[in-house]
């Protein structure tokens, strides 16, 4: 194997910590074009669809690609901004204010920035980046409170994948989860009454959540119980009584059963039961997106109208608020307890580059 090489590097280069973002990715630009593109990456993942890859290459590249892209396309359309992709310009506004912020804290010591597991910045480059700027200690945070192996384990699996290739690899740190973290249910908890504060409360608060195939669950995938920890630690903080809010799982695709119950089947049979008014929260979400925008925020609205509702709100992924980027902050610093200072390797270095008659 040919090991990557940096052409920049030094032993004299000061060691930094990195702390890496990811969230999902998003297609270029909102084209049948790009969309092809990123949905081949996507679902070509096979975290993501586990189903045989013969057979699943057949109704990836004959089916779905010839297909989906040009309906995803206009959807897409539909929330693109001047910015371009919410979840792109979100994930940064988040990537820059804790760069900000752990600027005033530790300087150059540690640098923050941010990748996308499909498309661009992908991680691979970012990474690459990274350890040129000499970065060798690197904690790895999903923005994905809730873990499921078919997005916080396919991040895992793509940062692998770039250190498999690296000459001198970091020491690494991961957070798989933080689901039940008290400063992310607080800002929940905190987005909710703030909304309330404004619109009042509704019927029926629903925490809705990005469905999985039910296989995945018994096979052992922990999302499902994530997902409901968070929203019965969330209900708590609120003081909320069971019957005042329920959790449902949206986004389901092919025939085979996923998490139940379903967000549009709930939402067509709630104004028979006398639910008028519902508030819709996504705490899976870090950051706004065309699943939230889109599907939640208008689609599922449809729905609940149309079945005899009378009044649908959702209420705003955490995305760049204050209180989402101080719990991140201290998520950050709490998996970052015990390393030793970036510079503790700098007189080691000194020592290598004096040993190897060379000021590189």
């Amino acid at each position: 194997m040919k090991y990557r090489s940096n052409e920049t590097f030094t032993h004299k280069q000061a060691d930094k910590i990195g702390v890496l973002l990811t969230n999902l990715g998003t297609p270029e630009a909102p084209e049948k074009g790009a969309l092809k593109r990123y949905l081949r990456e996507f679902l070509s993942d096979p975290r993501v669809v586990e189903v045989p890859k013969l057979i699943w290459w057949m109704i990836l590249n004959l089916v779905i690609l010839n297909i989906r892209p040009k309906r995803s396309a206009h959807a897409y359309s539909t929330v693109w901004t001047e910015r371009g992709s919410p979840l792109m310009f979100h994930t940064q506004d988040q990537a820059n204010a804790l760069a900000a912020s752990m600027q005033q804290k530790y300087g150059d010591k540690v640098v923050v920035d941010f990748a996308m597991r499909y498309g661009s910045p992908s991680i691979k480059s970012v990474t690459q980046n990274m350890l040129e700027k000499g970065v060798r200690q690197l904690l790895l945070l999903p923005l994905y409170p809730q873990y499921s192996g078919a997005t916080n384990g396919s991040t895992f699996d793509a940062l692998g994948e770039v250190l498999r290739k690296t000459r001198w690899i970091p020491d690494v740190r991961f957070i798989s989860h933080y689901h039940d973290f008290t400063p992310y249910i607080d800002a929940v908890a905190g987005s909710i009454t703030e909304h309330w504060a404004t619109h009042g409360r509704a019927d029926k608060l629903i925490f809705t959540y990005h469905g999985i195939p039910k296989r995945y669950l018994t096979a052992g995938d922990p999302y499902h119980c994530e997902c409901y920890k968070t929203s019965r630690l969330v209900a708590e903080k609120l003081g909320l009584g069971k019957d005042e809010y329920m959790v449902t799982f949206q986004s389901r695709f092919g025939r085979e059963e996923w998490l139940q119950p379903y967000t549009d089947h709930t939402l067509k049979s709630l104004p028979e039961q006398g639910v008028k008014s519902v508030q819709m929260i996504c705490p899976g979400f870090s950051a706004d997106c065309l699943e939230t925008i889109e599907e939640i925020g208008i689609e599922n609205r449809d729905y609940f109208l149309e079945a005899g509702g009378e009044r649908y709100e959702y209420i705003a992924a955490l995305n760049a608020q204050p209180e989402h980027i101080a719990a991140l902050e201290s998520l950050i610093e709490k998996n970052l307890g015990g390393w030793e200072s970036p510079e503790r390797d700098s007189q080691l270095s000194a020592e290598l580059a004096t040993a190897m008659g060379s000021d590189k």
